[in-house]
Formats: C-alpha cells, sequence, structure tokens
C-alpha cells in the first residue's frame, strides 16, 4: 500500500486511536520550554496532532496552539477535547502557509508522513527568528517482555508478507540524524534528547494498539484476525500481559535569520 493511502487510515476509528494511543513523558515538554527560554505562552503550530496526545500538556502549560491534522475525524476529536486549540484541517503539505510567525513549530510522531523535500523549509518558514523545530519520534525498543516481542516475529512472518523481522535493538543503536536540518542552512545545530520509557498492556489492550497503526489496519480482514489470534495467544500463554519498552527522541534545531528568506 503507498504511502499517501497509508497516511489516511488513521482517521478510520479516530476514538479508539484516540483512547489507545500514549502520550509524552512530562520531561519532554520541559526540555522544549527550556530550549525556547521558557517563554510564557509560547505560539505553537503543531504538525498531524491526532487526536492531541502531545496537544493537551502543551495546552495545560498554557501555550497557544494552533494544529493542522490531515484527518477530519482525528481533528474532530482533538477540537472537541480541546475547544481551546484552533484545529485545521489540512495536509501540511500542500496548507497554504500563514503569514503569521510561531515561536514552536512541533511535530510528534507524525513528521514521516510529511514530504521529506519540503518539510524542513515549510517548517521554517512559519518559525520566527529564534523559534524552535521539534520534531518528536516514538520507538519500540529492547527491553519489556523481551522473550515475547522475539517470540512474536513469527506470528509476522506468518500474516505480513513485508514485516521487519530484525528483531528490536536497543535505544543505543536507534540513530541521531540531523542531516536534513543540517542541509536547509536555516537552522543552528540540532540537539537531541531522549526519554525512555515502558508501558504494560493486557492481551486485549495491546491488540487494541495495534489497531491504531497503518500498517495493521492496511491487511486484509483474514491476515488481520489470524496476526492478532497469534499474538494474543502468546501474551495469553505468558500470563495474560506483556510490558513494552519505547523510546521517545527529541530533535530539536532554533531558526536563523536568513536573508535568502525574506521574513525567516
Amino acid at each position: 500500500m503507498s504511502r499517501e493511502l497509508l497516511r489516511q487510515t488513521f482517521g478510520e476509528d479516530a476514538e479508539l486511536y484516540d483512547r489507545v494511543r500514549p502520550t509524552y513523558p512530562p520531561a519532554l515538554y520541559d526540555d522544549i520550554a527550556e530550549l525556547l527560554g521558557n517563554p510564557d505562552q509560547p505560539r505553537v503550530l503543531e504538525i498531524g496532532p491526532g487526536t492531541g496526545q502531545a496537544t493537551k500538556p502543551m495546552v495545560e502549560r498554557g501555550w497557544s496552539v494552533t494544529a493542522v491534522e490531515l484527518s477530519p475525524d482525528l481533528a474532530g476529536v482533538a477540537q472537541a477535547k480541546l475547544p481551546e486549540v484552533e484545529v485545521i484541517v489540512a495536509d501540511f503539505d500542500s496548507w497554504d502557509l500563514p503569514a503569521a510567525k510561531f515561536d514552536l513549530v512541533i511535530s510528534a510522531t507524525a513528521f514521516h508522513w510529511l514530504d521529506p523535500a519540503t518539510r524542513v523549509a515549510r517548517c521554517a518558514d512559519v518559525l520566527r527568528p529564534g523559534g524552535l523545530l521539534a520534531v518528536v519520534s516514538t520507538e519500540h525498543i529492547l527491553g519489556g517482555s523481551v522473550q515475547f516481542f522475539a517470540d512474536m516475529m513469527g506470528c509476522y512472518q506468518r500474516f505480513m508478507d513485508d514485516a521487519d523481522t530484525t528483531g528490536l535493538q536497543p535505544a543505543d543503536a536507534i540513530p541521531k540524524d540531523s542531516s536534513e536540518v543540517d542541509a536547509t542552512g536555516r537552522f543552528a545545530p540540532v540537539e537531541f534528547r531522549r526519554y525512555e520509557w515502558e508501558l504494560t498492556y493486557t492481551t486485549s489492550e495491546y491488540l487494541d494498539v495495534l489497531s491504531s497503526y497503518s500498517g495493521h489496519r492496511a491487511l486484509t480482514t483474514e491476515r488481520r484476525d489470524g496476526l492478532y489470534d497469534c499474538i494474543g495467544t502468546l501474551i495469553d500463554a505468558g500470563g495474560g500481559s506483556i510490558t513494552k519498552r519505547y523510546l521517545t527522541q527529541l530533535s530539536a534545531a532554533i531558526s536563523l535569520t536568513n536573508p535568502l528568506h525574506p521574513g525567516s
């Protein structure tokens, strides 16, 4: 299935997405505030908020958030939860950028869905000089129920043709790559911050989480049911719950004044 079709699948069950997708470590927002210089009420543009997993903590800190979300259904849930946020239904790749400049542009576990040829430059275009671009990524890393996740690879080999069965990597093996931002010449050197954390899921909770992922939603019903039966059987055999270890990575860069880009 194409990237464009996959990125459309998230809104198919917005309520499920809202219920099962995890939020982010509080230290993430502390670090963003520090990098911004701890302003009282920064103007924030969030790209791909989903149903507001990263949005709500920013609002609770008094930050003024405008959010651009591709899925009308996800946007609707976010708007209902957070009426103080301006939620715009649009594709950031083609959205008419506003003249107003933001203190912070943030994308949490959504930046990889944007066009890599234009996404960094478009973010720079809406940042004030000295503003911050914050790209947050989430990785499933080695840890937690290690044996379960090793055994689970067999389920994916049976039911998903293009499954990545290389196994989980430790956090130290996840790359820190600033080349895309560096290449624009519009930002100071990228700073990386990392946060490791774990969540424990029952069988049904974990299968619900899988159902919020685009690759799983894109499977045929027969293959998805087979995959879930295989995974559920493994979890039940191990006591009915598993623990998943996450790495949240922040890559942050300050926008520079560039005479080649008036208004930046």
